[in-house]
């Protein structure tokens, strides 16, 4: 029970430890303020309850029996318990301003990644066309996050990092901190077990394959990253990875790697990546479940009511419409809380997405 107990103060290690492990610039300043805080406070704890008992045994009296003497001012005592404590306060103050700003102030010429928060998920924009849930991350330099919304607010919490922001929509938040761990890969032998049984088990790499392997489809170790603010049914699925590569050639390698689809893999292959690393698998089931969204099964080539009482055809060009207008034909039952992938998704990938959802139904294939 007590580990248990543990596990819920930090992030999940073997060893129970009572904070998420110490990766960037920021930890090591945060945890140490919040030592000097935890320990003024327990020392003057101590104090209070120590006096408290100690006086309540000293001077107790007998029922009725009236109180030897009243005090009530003493200048040199409530000079002391009003002085020394504001000294704690204000050194508390000063050393948590200086965290503080140093949190706020971006260094020049940071790596800069974009940040899209949607209900319930996370994409990450490296430039040139390349997007993905996973945050990867260079070791020793410094990162600038450039964060916006497409629905409502969302908190982007790295717990390794002591680093959380809120993503607000209708505008642009930053952040930035600096890797100081990297993450290690795995070996190639237990990389391909694990990939084996996903595939056995004819599932995807999912949520649950992260928390399982604890590693990335890749093979990369990983920091977790929350959305640490409330925003809505599936608020605690709201989570992605945190990557950090020890060398620049392997992160640009990562990125190119996911920069296209390729000349070697069908577009049916990619669209079922694109359905895992876009987030559709949050919102939109494979299997006829209920989600937020329709399901892809069997949607290609039936006719779906739409919320304004009208019909239309699920074929390519109602499946590319909602894909970039999401809004423009609302399926009846459902929330209109997609976001749009105009400019997020080439016609490669949306081709791709078109050409797998068509392999879910048998009027597709």
């Amino acid at each position: 029970m007590l580990p248990a107990a543990f596990s819920l103060l930090a992030d999940y290690t073997e060893d129970y430890a009572w904070f998420p492990d110490s990766a960037s610039t920021f930890s090591e300043e945060v945890d140490s303020l919040y030592n000097w805080i935890t320990g003024i406070g327990l020392f003057f704890f101590v104090i209070v309850i120590f006096a408290l008992f100690y006086f309540a045994v000293k001077y107790r009296k007998a029922k009725g029996q009236k109180a030897e003497s009243q005090v009530s001012h003493n200048t040199p005592l409530e000079l002391a318990w009003s002085v020394i404590p504001s000294i704690f306060l204000v050194g508390m103050f000063i050393f948590g301003a200086k965290v503080y700003l140093d949190m706020r102030t971006v260094p020049d010429g940071s790596y800069g990644v974009g940040v899209q928060a949607f209900k319930w998920g996370w994409t990450m924009d490296y430039g040139k066309g390349t997007y993905h849930p996973e945050l990867h991350l260079l070791l020793n330099e410094p990162t600038k996050l450039t964060m916006q919304s497409s629905d409502v607010i969302h908190s982007l919490y790295v717990p390794a990092f002591r680093a959380k922001k809120d993503v607000v929509p209708g505008r642009y938040n930053y952040m930035w901190f600096e890797p100081t761990v990297a993450t290690p890969k795995v070996s190639d032998e237990e990389l391909a077990a694990a990939l084996k049984e996903v595939e056995e088990s004819g599932g995807s790499w999912d949520q649950a394959a992260y928390d399982k392997y604890q590693f990335t489809p890749d093979g990369y170790k990983f920091y977790d990253l929350y959305c640490a603010e409330y925003c809505g049914e599936n608020h605690s699925e709201m989570q992605t990875v945190v990557v950090v590569h020890e060398t620049r050639e392997d992160l640009d390698a990562w990125i190119k790697k996911y920069s296209s689809r390729g000349d070697d893999v069908s577009l049916e292959a990619y669209g079922e990546k694109l359905y895992n690393r876009r987030g559709c698998s949050s919102c939109h089931s494979i299997d006829g479940s209920q989600r937020v969204g329709p399901s892809y099964k069997d949607a290609y080539g039936s006719m779906r009511a739409l919320a304004n009482g009208s019909e239309v055809l699920v074929d390519e060009n109602y499946l590319r419409e909602s894909i970039i207008d999401p809004k423009a034909k609302i399926a009846a039952g459902y929330a209109p809380v997609m976001p749009s992938y105009k400019g997020q998704l080439s016609d490669d990938d949306i081709d791709s997405l078109i050409a797998y959802i068509k392999s879910l139904s048998e009027a597709g294939q």
